[in-house]
């Protein structure tokens, strides 16, 4: 089923879902057998779950629209999440998580941004030992697949490919067909930054008149878009048409050395993750274009896959294999749609345990 656009300031309230989770509790007292290697073999009661969301950092308004959405969550079954972040710093999640798994796990539910593909493995064969339920989101080696292992229930990315060449696209049309553009890539080592860039790559193929003057790393981070788009500006001046990056963070960057520039208005700039400062930027005119994959709502869905199975109301055995690794829908907003994000409606009936994976758009193959 195809769903209406829903922004990261959406999800503020769950009661369809609390109601619809409710029936958990009832499965809990009958205990069915969670499969887990490491965990107790009866399902979790509800109050015992312990609901767990991490991210990078919270400076991001995008991961921390994740986080709230998890809180959401939480509240709607009655429970707490809590809030980890890392700062980008593989080695801190690496600690954090060990820490985490190294506690009581019979009924820990893990929602986990991995800072990088590289990341991914060790915190999967962690959870695998200790028992925990572990959902995973936007990086994962391909040659990893969530079918060898138990306790990872599903991983959720986007179609980064598509995405990064819909933004392409619109810069593209947004400078008329040609002229010169720049690119700030995410961090190198994720699958998101990869796909968003080789999206990229296939726009230009299909507008071959539109020039890449140059391409650098901002770390899908604001203020170092900031200074790699000054100095690109200072090489490149008036021949940079429009401004290609693989986040809203580092969008909103380059929009600010812009504007320091003298050169608001003037250049075209795109972004992906629809955070409310670029959907105002687009509402302004500021901006040409963004893609949602909807923060709130993916704070809050690995943490219902994990509650759903971790209480007995979902059988990670009936979750398919085209359920543990798939992509989520998302949706292009330009001006034209804008509204349609800024002014969202929800359907709370999303994280109801047998309603978990609507938003899927297929397996990654």
């Amino acid at each position: 089923m195809k769903l209406k656009s829903r922004p990261a300031i959406a999800l503020l309230s769950l009661s369809m879902a609390a109601i619809a989770l409710a029936g958990c509790s009832e499965e809990a007292a009958g205990g069915d057998d969670n499969g887990s290697d490491g965990g107790d073999s009866a399902a979790c009661a509800p109050e015992d779950v312990q609901l767990v969301g991490q991210v990078r950092n919270e400076s991001n308004p995008y991961e921390a629209s994740w986080l709230d959405g998890g809180d959401a969550f939480a509240e709607s079954v009655d429970l707490e999440q809590q809030r980890l972040t890392y700062d980008a710093d593989s080695t801190k999640q690496q600690e954090q998580i060990s820490q985490l798994l190294a506690g009581d796990t019979n009924c820990l539910v893990m929602n986990i941004l991995p800072n990088g593909d590289s990341d991914t493995l060790p915190i999967v064969e962690g959870a695998q030992e200790a028992g925990a339920y572990l959902v995973t989101q936007w990086n994962k080696p391909a040659d990893v697949n969530v079918t060898d292992y138990d306790q990872w229930l599903s991983h959720i990315t986007y179609n980064g490919v598509d995405s990064g060449k819909q933004i392409g696209d619109a810069l593209a049309e947004a400078i008329g067909g040609s002229g010169g553009i720049i690119a700030l890539q995410g961090i190198l080592d994720t699958g998101a930054a990869k796909d968003r860039y080789a999206g990229l790559e296939e726009s230009l193929a299909a507008n071959p008149d539109v020039e890449l003057l140059d391409q650098q790393t901002a770390n899908f981070s604001r203020a170092e878009a900031l200074e790699v788009t000054k100095t690109l500006l200072a090489k490149h001046g008036d021949d940079i048409k429009g401004i290609w990056t693989a986040n809203d963070d580092m969008a909103l960057g380059a929009l600010e050395a812009l504007k320091a520039a003298g050169k608001e208005g003037e250049v075209a700039v795109v972004g992906i993750d629809a955070v409310p400062d670029a959907l105002t930027a687009i509402e302004s005119g500021a901006m040409t274009a963004t893609v949602s994959s909807d923060g709130p709502w993916q704070g809050g869905i690995g943490l219902a896959i994990g509650y759903c199975v971790a209480t007995g109301e979902l059988d990670a055995a009936d979750i398919t294999d085209d359920e543990r690794a798939w992509f989520a829908e998302q949706f292009l907003i330009t001006d034209e749609n804008v509204a349609d994000f800024t002014s969202p409606t929800v359907d709370d009936s999303e994280f109801a345990c047998d309603n978990l994976f609507n938003r899927s758009q297929g397996a990654i193959s």
